[in-house]
């Protein structure tokens, strides 16, 4: 599955304008992007968690980590909506 370039440069221009940290990365992750990716296009943010946790009772990650995210995803989504 691939994600969608231009969703995915939203997302990490979105991301530089909020914060230094950024990575591009590659995931085996697809949840409901992996369905969805077959009408329309798709991309997903990560935000990190502690020792790199993750679909584990384990996992925690900050709730500023969690608002930054959503933040993120905010942006990039408005972004898309009003430069189409």
């Amino acid at each position: 599955m691939f994600f969608s370039g231009t969703l995915c440069r939203a997302i990490e221009q979105a991301a530089k304008a909020r914060t230094s940290r950024t990575l591009r990365m590659i995931s085996g992750a697809s949840h409901d992007a992996q369905m969805l990716s077959r009408v329309c296009p798709t991309a997903m943010v990560f935000v990190p968690s502690r020792d790199g946790v993750s679909h584990h009772p384990a996992e925690f990650t900050p709730a500023a980590e969690l608002a930054l995210g959503a933040q993120v995803l905010a942006d990039a989504l408005w972004q898309q909506a009003n430069n189409p």
